[in-house]
């Protein structure tokens, strides 16, 4: 984008201006902003399991969010899906449709149980089909990026072979993906193996894949210690969307919590990682990770974890 006086405006600036339109529009119109210029997702697990797809995402719907990241974990159940008839997959389109919400994103963590590192060539063959699949059904049901856990194994030990292995899997994962036109990124994790923005760069510039980038996490790259604005910085360009999330950081003592930590009550400065991002220009999503308990009231839990998320964000950037 260009100014007034015909010089090319830094991405902070065109990203500023954009928010400018889109709030002063938003005012207009009556809507409700909630992280300026984002999309702003949740996560499947945080609302009832016993809930069907229309349920699920009329509740992301009314509670504000753009759009909703299915999840294809080790579960039985949901790698299933993957193997859905045409009809089990068009009553998923048809309640986006009559929604209004569609899914952008899937979080692909069935590789902890099946990934590509693994010495057993039966495991790695899974792995492989996995990931073929998921493609596919991405394409299907139109959602744009998958997020791959970053484990070269998890329930074995990581050894060089098994690094080796998991290169040449996300390697090949690329290319399959690219050729359907389905947007690859690595989480950032729980385990020491892919828990920084760093560690990822290097697979990123060893394949050299338009379609393979990352999709961080904010409460895994802040548990493990890491510079978060270094870190942040690093990934300009090459983040497609965020995960957020609080955690209990690792130390000498503590292996750390990565999961059900309420927000607010961890180690993840919300807006520090708001603000680094914005002054990078990052436009893509944000997408709120948590997870549903039994007998609680998600729509609830979930409404009050949202309007705390848009405060950081709001104090992040206001002035």
């Amino acid at each position: 984008m260009w100014g007034q006086d015909n010089r090319c405006l830094p991405a902070a600036a065109v990203v500023q201006r954009f928010t400018d339109i889109k709030t002063k529009s938003a005012v207009h119109e009556g809507e409700i902003i909630m992280l300026g210029n984002h999309l702003l997702g949740i996560y499947e697990k945080a609302l009832n399991p016993e809930d069907d797809w229309h349920k699920r995402l009329k509740k992301a719907r009314d509670l504000g969010f753009d759009f909703m990241e299915i999840c294809i974990d080790e579960n039985d159940m949901r790698l299933a899906r993957l193997e859905w008839t045409r009809e089990e997959r068009e009553e998923l389109r048809r309640a986006i449709y009559e929604t209004g919400v569609p899914l952008l994103s899937m979080c692909l963590s069935a590789h902890r149980r099946f990934p590509f590192g693994s010495a057993d060539p039966a495991i790695r063959e899974k792995a492989y089909l996995i990931m073929d699949q998921a493609i596919d059904f991405a394409v299907d049901l139109g959602i744009r990026t998958i997020q791959i856990a970053g484990y070269d194994v998890y329930y074995e030990e990581s050894t060089f072979d098994s690094r080796r292995l998991f290169f040449e899997g996300l390697q090949w994962a690329a290319a399959q993906a690219s050729r359907k036109g389905v947007m690859l990124a690595n989480e950032i994790m729980d385990t020491a193996f892919l828990n920084s923005i760093t560690k990822h760069l290097f697979y990123e510039k060893q394949i050299s894949s338009p379609w393979l980038k990352v999709y961080p996490d904010v409460g895994n790259l802040s548990a493990w210690g890491n510079d978060i604005v270094a870190e942040l910085e690093k990934g300009r360009g090459s983040i497609v969307q965020v995960h957020l999330k609080d955690t209990l950081a690792v130390t000498d003592t503590f292996e750390g919590q990565f999961k059900n930590v309420p927000f607010g009550k961890g180690c993840v400065n919300f807006p520090l990682c708001f603000s680094t991002l914005e002054k990078m220009g990052y436009t893509g999503p944000y997408l709120i990770e948590m997870w549903y308990h039994e007998g609680q009231n998600d729509m609830e839990t979930v409404g009050h974890a949202k309007a705390w998320i848009e405060k950081q964000y709001a104090q992040a950037t206001e002035g």
